[in-house]
């Protein structure tokens, strides 16, 4: 965004806060708000906000010991304490979907709907929001027109981009985009698959955080080269760096998972940060994490997504 402000001040309370008791309602909470959004998204409660300068709660581990493999792991990144409430929030604040595609393989079309929640905020390194929430030309500073004609971005709202700014912090990377996925229960899972499209370099860094229930998180390398399989039982609050040569040479997924899966209620969420270099990125993402079908928020009530109506 056009008014950048340095780490400390982002996540330093003003001294005026710092004397005010923490707000009790939604009502008392700032909210990001963007035309794009289909309702505004609160801020981090002030429980959740203090802590970020502390984090990572743990330095990151590397596991390289693998060909190709270049992972950094924090067990944990958000410490436990924090991790709970965090998955709370962010279930109950953010819009999420369920898109559909089609898929077609020779002559078979096939109708794929995501196993998952899925939701996406961000913008390409071709372009920047200017002050009044419109992509413009990063360099000129210019719109230009139908630039993003089939999905509208929408910025990353604060709730995501404190994390960001940690993360990036930490790790040293720059990130512009930010992938949430919900799995609502043991059956919602990913396949193998790779982030290694043309949009994100050739040697992109993804960071992937986990929060709520325990979820296996398996790693295998591409066909070629003899390599042993990798499985992390990740934890709310970990997190885990994937750079270098890791996504051209290695496929990842989270299996679906049988019997019991219960941390809370036994919803997931994954968070991932990633850098998108041209245009083409943009509408990859929001073709695939948001799509033209409904709204969900969660219902606390029903204990599960809804189709959100304004």
């Amino acid at each position: 965004m056009s008014n950048k402000r340095t780490l400390d001040s982002f996540f330093t309370p003003s001294s005026k806060k710092q004397k005010k008791e923490e707000p009790t309602g939604d009502e008392k909470i700032s909210h990001s708000t963007h035309v794009e959004y289909p309702f505004s998204i609160p801020e981090l409660p002030p429980s959740i906000a203090k802590e970020l300068p502390s984090w990572p709660a743990l330095p990151g581990k590397e596991i390289n010991d693998q060909p190709d493999l270049d992972l950094l792991y924090f067990e944990p990144f958000v410490p436990s304490y924090v991790a709970k409430d965090l998955f709370k929030f962010l279930r109950s604040q953010l819009p999420f979907y369920r898109v559909e595609y089609k898929i077609k393989r020779g002559d078979v079309e096939t109708q794929i709907r995501t196993p998952r929640y899925t939701t996406v905020f961000g913008l390409d390194d071709t372009s920047v929001f200017s002050p009044n929430g419109k992509p413009v030309d990063a360099k000129s500073q210019k719109e230009v027109p139908n630039a993003y004609s089939r999905y509208k971005p929408r910025p990353i709202p604060q709730c995501l981009d404190a994390l960001r700014l940690s993360t990036e912090a930490a790790t040293g990377c720059k990130f512009n985009f930010c992938l949430v996925n919900y799995y609502s229960s043991g059956t919602d899972s990913i396949s193998f698959h790779s982030d290694d499209e043309r949009f994100l370099g050739p040697e992109p860094t993804i960071a992937s955080f986990s929060l709520g229930a325990k979820r296996d998180f398996l790693m295998k390398h591409k066909p070629g080269v003899e390599a042993k399989q990798l499985k992390l039982p990740l934890a709310s609050g970990d997190m885990i760096l994937m750079r270098r040569r890791t996504q051209s040479n290695w496929l990842h997924s989270i299996p679906k998972r049988t019997g019991k899966n219960v941390v809370d209620d036994g919803g997931r969420i994954n968070i991932t940060f990633r850098r998108a270099m041209v245009k083409g990125g943009t509408d990859n993402y929001y073709n695939y994490n948001v799509g033209t079908g409904p709204v969900f928020k969660w219902d606390e009530v029903a204990r599960e997504m809804k189709v959100w109506k304004p």
